[in-house]
């Protein structure tokens, strides 16, 4: 069994410096805190110079968010080549799983990355930032593909700041959790929240189709009204206007 782990670990593969650097940071913050690590502190301990720390990450605040400039270029990328006759609110909801494969890749880290930013202001800020610039990408997406909308800005941003909101929800309730359960089951629930709302079509992750009676959304009232027989037809106008503004 020795012999076979010596070989295992002969044939993976050395870490990267920006990973010796990531390693690094996050075991001192985690042994002393953020606010008490140094920059000096993180590269003394990966067994690298200043320059080499600041050629990965523009600042101690950016080590702990190494994943995210990667995946707004893959989100970025998955939009601008996006089907164009395809829903633009189902495009972005897929370019949000990105988010959500990137967090599910590694959970270990990605809870501890949640913690901490819970613990320093600093980082939620940081943090804050970062999810603005994915908003702003799904917003483009979306005015680039409603130009034609009188509402396009608007919707845009609405949508935008919706998928944002339901993809954080399911992402910081399975984070809080430790990492624990699944994950995906719950982005599909939120998300198709999202598509079920604004999506003028049927999507795979629960827009539009035929999920109701007579292919109404199961979200959406039903109004049943008994009449006499032989009732004036402006009666049953009124009645049923009645029910529906009382809706």
């Amino acid at each position: 069994m020795g012999a076979a782990a010596a070989g295992a670990d002969a044939t993976k593969p050395a870490p990267t410096m920006r990973e010796s650097l990531i390693k690094a940071a996050f075991q001192l913050f985690l042994d002393r805190g953020f606010e008490q690590t140094t920059i000096d502190d993180i590269v003394a301990l990966a067994g690298v110079g200043r320059r080499s720390f600041f050629r990965y990450f523009p600042s101690k605040e950016d080590v702990v968010f190494p994943d995210h400039e990667g995946c707004l270029v893959e989100m970025t990328e998955y939009l601008r080549d996006a089907p164009a006759d395809g829903d633009p609110v189902q495009q972005v909801c897929e370019a949000a799983r990105l988010v959500l494969q990137m967090y599910a890749a590694d959970p270990l880290f990605s809870v501890q990355r949640y913690r901490l930013t819970r613990e320093v202001p600093g980082l939620r800020a940081h943090e804050l930032s970062v999810v603005w610039r994915y908003e702003l990408a799904l917003a483009e997406h979306l005015r680039e593909r409603g130009a034609g909308r009188a509402d396009g800005a608007l919707r845009a941003d609405v949508v935008a700041a919706a998928v944002v909101a339901a993809h954080n929800h399911a992402l910081r309730t399975w984070l809080r959790a430790g990492g624990e359960g699944d994950v995906q089951a719950a982005m599909d629930e939120a998300l198709g929240y999202v598509v079920r709302a604004f999506s003028d079509s049927a999507g795979p992750h629960g827009g539009g189709g035929t999920d109701g009676v007579d292919g109404e959304r199961p979200d959406e009232e039903v109004v049943v009204l008994l009449a006499r027989k032989g009732t004036p037809l402006w009666r049953v106008v009124r009645d049923v206007e009645g029910a529906l503004g009382g809706s």
